[in-house]
């Protein structure tokens, strides 16, 4: 009986041995298929993790989430990423940052200094204070490359840090009769004959050069956009504002010599822009000084001065500057085309298939505060399809403005975002 009863706890014993056994197999068997199958979740505790798998989740979002959005990106074409990019950017914003976008400004505007020659903390203050889509720069701004260097550098950390994204740095920068660099011996650059003259000689390859040439030193210096090429078409011999700005009366010659140097410009990395649509070749009076107009109807329009015009916009300029000639014969009344829906919604956008940046001349001009003050400019401006407002005469007057015109509905934020879209569609790719 002894050695039956030793011999069955004998066998207890082996029975749970291998019971236990079993388990401990089945357990670290079971450890193993999780550890291979679901490797992605079990990470963040263990030692030699996935990398990828860790951020995730240390980003509160599951792997397989970022690892989706990882292709998507992939998936999509860059005019796609650039898109989600502008979307992405713009929904961060309030409507204050992006009404601040809408608005180009001298330094001195900006900051209240008599002539603005450095950007220091004055700068980065005034730009905390009203992030602004861009700063034009004037001769009186410009003494020296290492003065120019030094407060464009300045200028474009302080915007950025700002707003997230660059900020346009320009300048007015033709060739010739308009150089606000060239025509100070201390920058060394070359300069360059009428742009009347250049046009005679018809050759393109001349006009590249000077936008090629005149872009290498305008990077070299900081800045990252131009108001040039003139595209204006002199159709009328007696015009005096643009008689040697323009390539010439022939409306093809004027559009191959404009695309040209704009191709010489892009290629050095400066954003230019055609100017100033529909055209101040054919005026008699200044729009600097006051009420400017053609008289020429829309098919003798898009016949003339708008041919340069249409063959930017099919070879995909980015921006286009507006000016504050009136065309009655257009549009039925005397409204500056800057302010025109006809102009601007109708004709350039419509008729025409632009859809960059259009940027408004200098609202200081004698045309505009003559009639307008500058908040209603600004509001009428962007009521008629623009994007940028250059110069303002009382910049705060006409910042305040744009955000009453939306709280009382005159202006929706829709609307402010499409052009916000616009500026940051150039922004984001430079």
């Amino acid at each position: 009986m002894m050695r039956r009863q030793g011999r069955s706890s004998s066998a207890k014993k082996k029975a749970a041995l291998a019971v236990l056994g079993i388990l401990l197999a089945a357990a670290l068997c079971g450890a193993a298929w999780i550890l291979l199958r679901g490797g992605g979740q079990g990470k963040t505790d263990t030692a030699g993790t996935d990398q990828d798998g860790r951020q995730a989740e240390e980003e509160g979002r599951p792997a397989e989430e970022d690892d989706a959005a990882g292709e998507e990106t992939e998936d999509q074409t860059p005019e796609e990423q650039l898109a989600a990019r502008v979307q992405e950017t713009l929904d961060g914003m309030t409507l204050e940052e992006k009404v601040n976008q809408l608005f180009m400004v001298t330094p001195e505007q900006l900051t209240g200094v008599g002539t603005a020659v450095q950007a220091g903390e004055a700068t980065r203050a005034a730009l905390e204070q009203h992030p602004v889509g861009g700063v034009i720069y004037f001769a009186q701004n410009l003494q020296s490359p290492d003065q120019t260097r030094q407060m464009l550098a300045n200028t474009s950390q302080y915007g950025e840090e700002a707003a997230g994204f660059p900020i346009f740095l320009s300048v007015d920068e033709e060739g010739g009769q308009v150089s606000r660099i060239a025509s100070n011996p201390a920058f060394q650059v070359p300069s360059f004959e009428y742009m009347s003259q250049v046009g005679q000689r018809g050759n393109t390859q001349e006009a590249y050069d000077i936008g090629s040439q005149i872009g290498a030193y305008l990077r070299d210096l900081g800045f990252n956009m131009d108001a040039a090429p003139d595209a204006d078409v002199l159709t009328n011999p007696a015009n005096e504002v643009v008689k040697y700005r323009s390539f010439g009366a022939d409306p093809q010659l004027v559009a191959s010599m404009a695309e040209a140097e704009l191709q010489g410009l892009r290629e050095q990395g400066i954003i230019g822009m055609y100017k100033h649509f529909p055209g101040h070749g054919g005026t008699t009076a200044d729009s600097h000084q006051g009420y400017a107009y053609v008289e020429e109807n829309l098919e003798q329009l898009m016949s003339q001065a708008l041919v340069p015009f249409q063959d930017g916009i099919d070879k995909g300029v980015q921006v286009i500057m507006v000016s504050h000639i009136a065309c009655p014969n257009v549009t039925g009344d005397n409204t500056p085309a800057t302010l025109s829906s006809v102009m601007i919604t109708d004709v350039l956008r419509g008729q025409m298939g632009f859809d960059g940046m259009v940027m408004t001349d200098a609202l200081n001009m004698g045309a505009i505060t003559s009639q307008y003050s500058s908040a209603d400019a600004a509001v009428k401006a962007l009521q008629a399809g623009v994007d940028m407002l250059l110069m303002p005469e009382d910049f705060e007057s006409a910042f305040q403005g744009v955000l009453q015109a939306v709280s009382d509905g005159r202006l929706t934020e829709e609307r402010i975002d499409q052009s916000v879209e616009r500026i940051l569609r150039i922004k984001l790719s430079m």
